[in-house]
């Protein structure tokens, strides 16, 4: 017998590997164009990591004209969770990385080049297990478990290098003949690679991010088809990465050790692989000591956490743009206006070392985000939140008119206001515009430096008799409230108070903020002439009254 029959004996009914280079052609794109993918597996919440690395997969394959396909690893089914390729499509959607093929639900996908889940190409795999069992670069394995673990139980007794490899592999050099005899006796086995690699050699590989390294060749034995008939992960990308006409695997560090063995199967496939890209972690700092977003840990590590919050897609990210490349910053400095999409990705400027995950950083990015967005755009984002996270603040917007002139205060000018970060932040930025909020809070007033009951009294009667009209424009308005500090023996100048401290109790922004504090009970808010433009004096005059009691 050879090892043609054998591999006829294990896979009688799978097509010839020339079925499958036929069926999935080249790509027909232009020279240049990056192929890549996000490849997850279905077996939990999508990682702030994943997330990352799409963005870049996406930008990149957009930049060159290229295709992004979002493929399934669905082979270790023990793993899986309920609706898992659901949750990882919705998480690509909330943040606009759509895809241009592979699966856009649990059951269904677009592009040639599928099935784009794992589980459903089960038999591409077994033609291309058989076509290596033909050339004796694989092989049949029946070491159980409990043998595997006693090799490695050996192994660490003497302290050596453990794995399936040399004189370890105890089925590797089994004749054609008596793996026959085992197979037909029904001995359960897996099929394991035959390496042709040596520990003492060295093979050199340029990575995209990292640059030139230095690996021992790979010489492990690896399971390239499971007992239950399925891949493992390192056959399967080969495979898929192949036929799907990859040119670029962008991927986590993790993977890094791994290229050993991915490029040696490449090359026993009679294949060129793929450029290989490997990005460093999101790392956090825990106590002063650098450690990468754990997914039990952090919150911020889940990216459903991102639209739990309402921190704007957008903000996210720009924020993971400044992480792969810190010239984004200065780009996006100097072109404000511009959308993000026109910033040019480089892999080679990425950081070979994790960076550290800034949730400041981040919400103020999103303050810069918001800031930029039309009236009517934050009034829509706001809304579509608060309908799945809010209901009081749904209610609160239910009068669109009222809402948008809220929102439209200090916006649309050269220094727009900052006050939100995200939309969980809208129901405290605006609350203090609607009476029954208002009316209903017990809180205290946090006046400042004019705090005297008569005096504030004073000013806020003032005010409203002598110093208010709705008709006023800005700069009268503002020119009315120094008059006002005069005639209170306040400075009518910051610089004047400055210039005489010993003149003046207090200065106009003093009593600016008075008369701030009695109309919203904050020190901080927008400009205050529109939000008075916006209440009109009747309630502006219910809400001093209120604070003078």
């Amino acid at each position: 017998m050879d090892y043609k029959e054998l591999a006829n004996l294990i896979f009688p009914e799978v097509k010839d590997i020339s079925y499958y280079e036929e069926r999935y052609p080249e790509r027909e794109l232009k020279e240049g164009a990056i192929v890549t993918r996000f490849a997850p597996s279905p077996t939990g919440f999508v990682h702030i990591g994943g997330l990352y690395q799409s963005l870049i997969a996406r930008k990149l394959t957009e930049q060159t004209e290229g295709v992004f396909f979002l493929r399934i690893e669905d082979t270790d089914q023990k793993r899986e969770v309920e609706n898992g390729i659901t949750g990882i499509v919705n998480a690509l959607k909330d943040f606009r990385i759509i895809p241009d093929e592979g699966m856009i639900s649990e059951s269904e996908e677009k592009g040639k080049y599928g099935p784009y889940k794992q589980s459903l190409r089960k038999d591409i795999y077994q033609a291309y297990a058989k076509y290596l069992i033909e050339q004796g670069k694989a092989y049949p394995c029946f070491c159980t478990p409990e043998e595997v673990e006693a090799i490695r139980a050996k192994q660490e007794v003497a302290k050596i290098r453990p794995g399936y490899y040399g004189v370890w592999a105890k089925c590797r050099n089994h004749t054609v003949e008596e793996m026959a005899e085992r197979i037909k006796k029904g001995e359960s086995y897996i099929i394991r690679f035959k390496s042709p690699g040596r520990e003492d050699r060295k093979i050199k590989h340029h990575d995209l991010i990292k640059g030139n390294v230095d690996f021992p060749e790979n010489d492990q034995d690896i399971v390239i088809i499971k007992a239950d008939g399925l891949p493992t992960y390192h056959f399967a990308h080969a495979i898929d990465d192949h036929l799907m006409r990859t040119t670029h695997v962008i991927r986590g560090d993790e993977w890094l050790s791994s290229v050993p063995l991915h490029l040696q199967l490449f090359h026993e496939l009679g294949w060129k692989a793929p450029k290989y890209a490997h990005i460093a972690p999101i790392m956090k700092n825990d106590n002063g000591n650098k450690r990468k977003l754990s997914k039990r840990k952090d919150v911020e590590a889940a990216v459903s956490y991102y639209e739990e919050e309402g921190i704007p897609e957008e903000a996210v990210k720009e924020y993971l743009l400044n992480i792969a490349n810190s010239s984004f910053e200065n780009w996006r400095r100097a072109n404000s206006d511009k959308s993000m999409d026109e910033f040019e990705l480089q892999l080679n400027k990425m950081s070979v070392s994790g960076a550290l995950f800034d949730m400041v950083k981040l919400l103020d990015v999103g303050k810069t985000v918001i800031s930029r967005m039309t009236a009517e755009k934050v009034y829509e984002e706001a809304y579509k939140w608060a309908k799945k996270h809010d209901k009081e603040l749904v209610n609160m917007l239910e009068d669109k008119e009222y809402a948008l002139k809220i929102f439209g205060i200090e916006r649309g000018n050269k220094k727009p206001r900052k006050d939100i970060s995200k939309w969980s932040e809208v129901k405290e930025n605006i609350e203090y515009m609607y009476d029954n909020k208002f009316y209903e809070s017990e809180e205290g007033y946090p006046y400042q430096v004019i705090n005297n009951r008569e005096d504030i009294k004073k000013i806020l009667t003032l005010y409203l008799e002598k110093y208010y009209e709705d008709s006023f424009d800005k700069q009268t308005w503002f020119e009315n409230i120094k008059e006002l500090a005069g005639e209170m023996g306040y400075a009518k100048e910051v610089k004047e108070f400055k210039a005489n401290p010993q003149q003046y109790k207090a200065h106009v922004g003093d009593v600016s903020t008075v008369l701030r504090v009695a109309l919203t009970a904050r020190t901080n808010t927008p400009d205050m002439y529109e939000i008075m433009q916006i209440l009109g004096k009747d309630r502006m005059s219910k809400r001093f009254e209120k604070a003078m009691k």
